[in-house]
């Protein structure tokens, strides 16, 4: 199995979801699309990982609602026991940055005051669910980061996700100073 496939688990195994659900709920950690999903998910239904139940919808087509299975339970444990690999770095701005030398001085600062935006818009957003997480924290005897807490794992990724996203704009903002030098 790969990675998403795992990740589909794990996703099912915290609460039974459809495709579309799982889309939107991976789409913070992995970018997956419908094109992915749903034959994974029919191939993990088909090799008993994953089962569904069939939701008839009047204004839609009916929709499956999966869950996982004791196999699935099972090869998710095992994974999730094995170490990480490495992360892998597929970002345009990086390998535009490491031939920065040879960009015009403009294009080179757009660059990085777009990506400063991007990052500014994912932190704001990151932001506001962390808050929600912490509004939420009087329905339950543990705050959000307390590893007891069911939305440990949520909280955790959006507080690394602001984190990154604070550090990006940094260093943005640091090499349009670099920039400057330039002019």
């Amino acid at each position: 199995m790969n990675t998403l496939a795992y990740g589909l688990l794990g996703l099912v195994a915290r609460t039974p979801s459809s495709g579309y659900d799982l889309m939107l709920q991976l789409q913070p950690f992995w970018q997956a699309k419908h094109s992915q999903i749903y034959p994974l998910l029919a191939k993990l239904e088909q090799e008993g990982y994953l089962e569904f139940t069939r939701i008839h919808q009047t204004d839609r087509p009916d929709k499956k609602v999966y869950s996982i299975t004791e196999k699935g339970q099972i090869a998710l444990q095992v994974w999730l026991s094995e170490p990480a690999a490495e992360p892998v770095v597929r970002d345009e701005l990086v390998l535009k940055t490491y031939c920065l030398g040879l960009a015009d001085e403009n294009a080179a600062a757009t660059m990085f005051v777009e990506r400063i935006q991007q990052c500014r818009e994912h932190l704001d957003m990151y932001e506001h669910y962390i808050q929600e997480y912490q509004a939420d924290a009087v329905d339950h005897p543990h705050p959000p980061d307390h590893p007891d807490h069911p939305a440990f794992g949520e909280y955790i990724l959006l507080s690394w996700g602001a984190r990154r996203m604070k550090e990006d704009i940094a260093w943005c903002e640091w090499v349009l100073e670099l920039l400057q030098k330039r002019r």
